[in-house]
C-alpha cells in the first residue's frame, strides 16, 4: 500500500472522528471529549495492523459502531468510549487491566461484557450463536444494559457491511440476526435499528424476494409521494389554522413487514394497502402533551373517516417498551387506507432511540430509569429460571416480544399489561408466582370463568387461591405466556422428582422380593424394557403406579430367558410399515443432491412444509432420522439455520421425472354455476396432474375449495395455479 493511500486513509479516519463528536445526541463536556479522544487513540493504535475482509482499515468498524451508539441510540460518553474499544481486548495485545487503568471500572465492565459475547459467538467458527449462548449473552444485562445495546449496534454495522463475505456466512449471520438481534432491538425499543436489521436479513436469506419488493417500491415511489403530498396538504392547512408547531413525515413500510404481510394474508404486493404511514410530530409543553395529541386526532378525523377498529392509544397506556403514540387508520383520497401516527417530540425520541435514550446514568430524575429497571428485573427473572430448556427459552422470549398487548385491572383497580391471548391463569402468574401456583379459580368482571378464558382489554380479574391447589399438566394448555409456562413446568418437574424418589424405593423393595438387586445394570435393562428415556421416567412411572407388579414380573421373566429376550429385541427393532415406505422412497426415488460435491444421500421430506421438486430447499441433519429436507421458506427454517448452522447441508433438485409429489391448494372465489366444473376441467386437462381429493364449501355466495393433487414438479403446479386464477369468479389460489 502506497504512502499516498495511507495518508488518504488517515485523513478519512480523522474526518470520521470529528463527525462522531459532531453527531452525538448528548451534550459532551470537555471531560467527555477527553475520554472519547483517549479511546479513539487506543483503538487506532490497537487495530493499526488489522483490515476487514473488504480491505478497509479495521478502525472504521469501531468508529461506525460508536457513531450508531452516539446518534441513533443516543447513549453517553462512557458508551461511545466502550464502543470504540469493543474489539480491543479480544483482537489485540491490550488487556482488561489496561482498559480499567486508563478508563475506570465502568468502561472496563462494558468492554469485558462485549468481549465475553464475542467469545461465545466465536467459540467455533462453523457454529452459529446457540440458544444457550444467547441466554448467557442476555445475562450480561445484569452487569450493564449498555453491553447489549452496543452489541446490537455492532451487529447492525456488520449487517451493513456483509457484501464481502461468502454466501454461507451471510445466511448464517442474517438468520441469527432475524432470530435473536432483531427481536432484542424491538424489546429494548430500538425500532429503527430493528427494522433495518430485518430488511438487511431478508436481503441475504431471501435475496430474490428482497430485490423484487424493493424494485416494486421504487416503481411506485413517485406515485406514492404525490399521494402523500395531497393527503398531507389537507392536514397541514387544518393544523396551521390552529397555530400548532409540528412537522409531517411520510414513512414507507419496511420491505420485511410488507413481505410478512404478503405471506400472512396470502396476498400480492399490490394488495398490501398500507404500504406507508404519515407521522405527525408536534412540539409542546409537558402539561399539554396528551391534550394536543387528541386535538390533532380530532382534526385528522374531521377530514378523513377513521377505521374504528384500528385506533391504537399508546399514550394512555404506553407499550411495555416505553413506546407512546396515537395510531389511527383513515380513509384517504381514492379510497385508500392511510395510517397516521401522532407523537410529541419526546414520544418520537423514545420511538427513535428507545428506552436507552432516557437511561440517564447520572441524571437526578430517576422516573424514566425506574421503568427500564422494571423491565430489566422482569427479564432477569426469566433468564435465571434454569429449568427452561435453552431453545424453548429463546422461543418463549421471542413469543413475548412480538405479542400485542392488552390492559386488564386487578380487583383494587391497578392496571396490568399482558400479551394478547393471555388467559386468567397467565394473569395469576403475572401478579406473583405463588399466586399462580396456588390458583383454584378466577372471576372476570365478577363472573366465575374457566382458567383458560382469554382476557380482553378492560377486564377486571380476581384470582381465587387455595393452599391445597397445585399445577397439573393440563395447565400448560391454559397458558399463553412464557412466564406462566416456565413456572408450571418447573413446578411439575419438582413434583415429578418427589414421586420418582418414592418410586425408586418402591422398585428396590419389589425387585428384592423377586431376588434381583437394583443396580446400574438392572436400571439400564428396565429403561430399555419399558421403553422410557431416562431412569427418572422409570422411577416416576413406578411411583405413580403406571408400571404395575405384573409388568415387573414380565421383565424378570424376559431377563431370565435368553430366547424371549432375543425375540423381544427383534420385535422391538423391526421397522414399521411407514419406515419401510420411507426407505423405499429414499432409495428408489433419489431426486436431491447434497453439499458442494452434489452427493446422492438418503433423505426424508419434512412434514412441516412438504417440499416438492423445484422448491428452494436445504437439508437438516437430524439426530435420529437422518437428513430431513425443508423448504427455504419453511416456518422452522429460521430457527434451524440460526441455532444449528453446522447441521445444515446444501441441497438442490437434479431430476424430477421419477417421483410424484403431493400438493394442497386452497381456492376462494364468488360462487357461480359451473365454477367447480371449470376448476376440475383445468386440472384434469393437464396430463401430469392427478386429483386425489377435492371439496368445496359455499357460504352466502362465497366458496372455499380444497384440492389435493399429485404433481411431478413445481413448474407444472404453477402452470395449473395460473390457469385456475384466470377462471371467472376465482379470487385467490394459494398453496398450503
Amino acid at each position: 500500500m502506497t504512502q499516498e493511500v495511507l495518508d488518504k486513509e488517515n485523513k478519512e479516519i480523522a474526518r470520521q472522528y470529528k463527525q462522531l463528536l459532531k453527531i452525538s445526541y448528548r451534550m459532551l463536556s470537555e471531560e467527555d471529549k477527553k475520554q472519547i479522544r483517549l479511546a479513539f487513540d487506543i483503538a487506532v493504535d490497537a487495530h493499526k495492523k488489522q483490515r476487514r475482509k473488504s480491505g478497509e482499515a479495521y478502525i472504521f468498524h469501531p468508529i461506525a459502531v460508536a457513531k450508531i451508539v452516539a446518534s441513533e441510540i443516543g447513549l453517553d460518553a462512557t458508551s461511545i468510549a466502550a464502543a470504540l474499544l469493543h474489539d480491543v481486548v479480544e483482537d489485540t495485545s491490550y488487556t482488561l487491566d489496561d482498559i480499567e487503568r486508563l478508563f475506570g471500572k465502568t468502561v472496563c465492565k462494558i468492554v469485558d461484557g462485549l468481549t465475553k459475547i464475542s467469545a461465545l459467538e466465536n467459540h467455533d467458527r462453523d457454529v452459529s450463536l446457540q440458544a444457550e449462548n444467547f441466554r448467557k449473552m442476555l445475562l450480561t444485562l445484569n452487569e450493564d444494559v449498555r453491553v447489549i445495546i452496543i452489541k446490537i449496534a455492532d451487529r447492525y454495522h456488520n449487517m451493513l457491511t456483509m457484501d464481502s463475505m461468502t454466501p454461507d456466512k451471510q445466511i448464517k449471520i442474517a438468520s441469527e440476526t432475524l432470530y435473536i438481534y432483531a427481536p432484542l432491538a424491538h424489546r429494548i425499543g430500538l425500532y429503527h435499528i430493528k427494522t433495518q436489521l430485518e430488511d438487511l436479513s431478508l436481503k441475504y436469506t431471501e435475496p430474490e424476494v428482497y430485490t423484487d419488493i424493493l424494485g416494486k417500491i421504487k416503481e411506485s415511489k413517485e406515485e406514492q409521494d404525490k399521494y402523500i403530498e395531497v393527503f398531507n396538504k389537507v392536514i397541514q392547512d387544518a393544523l396551521n389554522k390552529e397555530g400548532l408547531d409540528y412537522e409531517i413525515k411520510g414513512r414507507p413500510k419496511s420491505i420485511f413487514s410488507i413481505h410478512r404481510k404478503m405471506l400472512k394474508q396470502n396476498i400480492s404486493f399490490e394488495e398490501v394497502y398500507d404500504k406507508f404511514a404519515v407521522r405527525i410530530i408536534y412540539k409542546c409543553s409537558p402539561e399539554n402533551e396528551k391534550f394536543l395529541a387528541w386535538k390533532i386526532y380530532s382534526i385528522v378525523t374531521d377530514y378523513f373517516r377513521p377505521n374504528p377498529t384500528r385506533l391504537r392509544d399508546w399514550i394512555s397506556s404506553p407499550k411495555s417498551t416505553g413506546y407512546e403514540a396515537l395510531h389511527i387508520t383513515v380513509m384517504g383520497p381514492k379510497g385508500r387506507w392511510v395510517e397516521v401516527q401522532i407523537r410529541s417530540e419526546r414520544m418520537n425520541e423514545i420511538a427513535e432511540k428507545g428506552f436507552a435514550a432516557h437511561y440517564k446514568y447520572k441524571n437526578k430524575d430517576e422516573e424514566e430509569d425506574h421503568n427500564l429497571e422494571l423491565w430489566l428485573n422482569k427479564l432477569q427473572e426469566a433468564l435465571e429460571n434454569s429449568e427452561t430448556n435453552a431453545v424453548d427459552f429463546v422461543e418463549q422470549f421471542k413469543l413475548n416480544l412480538y405479542a400485542k398487548e392488552i390492559f386488564v385491572f386487578t380487583p383494587q383497580g391497578d392496571l396490568v399489561s399482558l400479551p394478547k391471548t393471555a388467559t386468567a391463569l397467565d394473569f395469576a402468574f403475572s401478579i406473583h408466582t405463588e399466586i399462580g401456583l396456588k390458583t383454584r379459580g378466577a372471576r372476570v368482571n365478577g363472573r366465575l370463568v374457566p382458567l383458560s378464558t382469554e382476557l380482553k382489554s378492560g377486564d377486571q380479574v380476581e384470582i381465587i387461591t387455595s393452599e391445597n391447589a397445585k399445577p397439573n399438566a393440563n395447565w400448560l394448555d391454559y397458558t399463553n405466556t412464557a412466564r406462566a409456562k416456565s413456572k408450571i413446568k418447573s413446578s411439575l418437574k419438582d413434583e415429578k422428582k418427589k414421586i420418582a424418589e418414592e418410586g425408586k424405593q418402591i422398585l428396590a423393595r419389589k425387585l428384592k422380593s423377586l431376588k434381583i438387586t437394583l443396580d446400574e445394570k438392572t436400571i439400564n435393562q428396565l429403561v430399555v424394557f419399558f421403553k422410557v428415556k431416562t431412569s427418572l421416567d422409570l422411577f416416576y412411572r413406578i411411583g405413580s403406579g403406571i408400571i404395575e407388579n405384573q409388568q415387573l414380573r414380565n421383565f424378570v421373566a424376559s431377563r431370565n430367558n435368553t430366547f424371549i429376550r432375543f425375540f423381544k429385541n427383534r420385535m422391538r427393532k423391526s421397522p414399521s410399515a411407514e419406515e419401510i415406505h420411507k426407505e423405499e422412497i429414499t432409495v428408489k426415488y433419489d431426486q436431491l443432491v447434497f453439499g458442494k460435491e452434489e452427493q446422492k444421500l438418503d433423505y426424508i421430506l419434512a412434514n412441516c412444509c412438504n417440499p416438492i421438486p423445484g422448491d428452494d430447499v436445504f437439508g437438516f441433519i437430524t439426530v435420529s432420522e437422518g437428513i430431513k429436507v425443508h423448504k427455504n421458506t419453511c416456518p422452522n427454517a429460521l430457527q434451524l439455520q440460526s441455532n444449528y448452522t453446522y447441521r445444515i447441508i446444501q441441497a438442490k433438485w437434479i431430476d424430477s421425472s421419477q417421483q410424484d409429489f403431493k400438493a394442497e391448494l386452497i381456492i376462494t372465489g364468488i360462487d357461480n354455476l359451473g365454477l367447480v366444473n371449470s376448476v376440475t376441467k383445468v386440472i384434469s386437462n393437464n396430463m401430469n396432474i392427478d386429483i386425489k381429493k377435492i371439496s368445496f364449501d359455499s357460504n352466502d355466495g362465497v366458496f372455499t375449495g380444497k384440492i389435493v393433487v399429485i404433481v411431478k414438479n413445481k413448474t407444472i403446479l404453477n402452470e395449473v395455479i395460473s390457469k385456475i386464477k384466470k377462471i371467472n369468479g376465482i379470487d385467490k389460489v394459494t398453496r398450503v
